[in-house]
């Protein structure tokens, strides 16, 4: 179970992602990871301009100058960077669970404003609500996702999480 945002060392990972592409500046990452998540996530300035200068810190990356852009902090991938990307794709199977426990995590907090009585969230005209029909469209964006990505229509589970985990001999939190 994580206990908040994303999971540890995402945003450090995309920015080496991002900067094994083409050396970038920071609100130049800051979109491409919004743009990576539809729309849905950016990270704030004061998550990526510290990572970029531990970066840089560490030699993974360094500055360059742009004379188009002589204003800009421009960073690109050392050799010692992309053996520190190496090393975190080699271990970037672990994230994972993160991964599906921060999806599932929000979802559940969004039913359960949706169906516990304790909350009490007013439906205002012309904005999303927490109820059945919402709650089913955000289901059905990830099911469209998931054919998009994937290329074949999204077809049921049946296991329960105890059966899946076995199936798959994946450790199973009894959390």
């Amino acid at each position: 179970m994580r206990k908040s945002g994303p999971p540890k060392g995402l945003i450090a990972y995309l920015v080496l992602e991002l900067l094994e592409e083409k050396p970038r500046y920071g609100y130049e990452i800051l979109k491409e990871i919004r743009d990576i998540s539809g729309g849905h996530w950016e990270p704030s300035y004061g998550s990526v301009y510290p990572i970029l200068y531990k970066f840089e810190e560490k030699g993974w990356t360094e500055r360059i100058e742009r004379e188009d852009e002589p204003d800009r902090k421009y960073f690109e991938l050392t050799d010692s960077g992309y053996e520190e990307l190496e090393d975190r794709r080699a271990s970037g199977s672990e994230k994972a669970r993160d991964f599906a426990d921060v999806i599932l995590g929000f979802f559940h907090v969004y039913a359960a404003f949706s169906t516990d009585e304790r909350f009490e969230i007013p439906d205002l005209e012309g904005e999303w609500r927490f109820d059945e029909e919402f709650s089913a469209w955000v289901v059905e964006q990830v099911v469209r996702h998931h054919e998009h990505y994937f290329d074949n229509d999204f077809e049921r589970i049946e296991d329960t999480p105890e059966e899946f985990y076995e199936r798959h001999d994946v450790e199973h939190d009894d959390e």
